[in-house]
């Protein structure tokens, strides 16, 4: 009795494993009811019903085509047809920011791991602060930083170019991340400029601003 109850253990332990996803298909030969099919580098034969290891279920097949279901959908393909993807969509970080009644996008976020107030800024070339948040943030901005001017309201003045390890504004987060260091009060929340939002999706409706990063 407990050999049959361990040899049913098995059996649903073999059942519940993940199926591993395929990521690059070629179909070399077609038959009345079954394709012969290259999977990752592993030649599979399947017969009409027939799923691979890999996820790949068989349809219908004759010498002309055969139809495949991957990944929950079903498309006819001939021989030499050659299929290159990921069955696991990238997932799609997001943060929805509203603008106030100044029209500022402004947020909580954080610098190498401290919290700190941001205003979203399409316009700046980088994250860029003033060297008494830089201070707060411990940014040693004077040893490693490399001086430069930085163009503001008042006009050039002087700065410091620094990298940050990390960024973050909500899920979306970022490392080794460009910044200036503006020797001043200027600018009052830290400006989180394109160094950051660069090769993040931006989307802008209205008083919503909708930042999105694959992962």
């Amino acid at each position: 009795m407990k050999q049959r109850a361990y040899l049913l253990f098995i059996v649903l332990l073999v059942f519940s494993l993940p199926v591993q996803a395929a990521k690059s298909i070629v179909v070399e030969a077609l038959f009345s009811g079954k394709a012969v099919i290259m999977i990752d580098g592993q030649r599979r034969v399947l017969a009409v019903g027939d799923t691979s290891p890999e996820g790949v279920k068989l349809i219908a097949a004759d010498s002309r085509k055969a139809t495949l279901e991957i990944n929950g959908q079903r498309k006819d393909y001939t021989p030499g047809s050659t299929i290159s993807f990921d069955f696991e969509k990238p997932e799609m970080l997001q943060e929805k920011l509203y603008a106030n009644d100044r029209g500022m996008f402004l947020t909580v976020g954080s610098i190498n791991g401290q919290s700190v107030r941001f205003l979203v800024d399409t316009g700046a070339t980088s994250v860029a602060m003033n060297k008494s948040q830089a201070k707060k943030l411990g940014v040693r901005y004077r040893l490693d930083g490399e001086p430069t001017t930085a163009s503001t309201a008042s006009g050039f003045v002087r700065s410091y170019r620094v990298f940050l390890k990390s960024v973050a504004l909500g899920k979306i987060k970022r490392n080794n991340v460009e910044a200036m260091v503006i020797d001043g009060n200027h600018p009052g929340p830290v400006l989180l400029g394109m160094s950051f939002l660069r090769g993040l999706k931006i989307e802008k409706s209205g008083d919503v601003l909708l930042l999105k990063q694959k992962q």
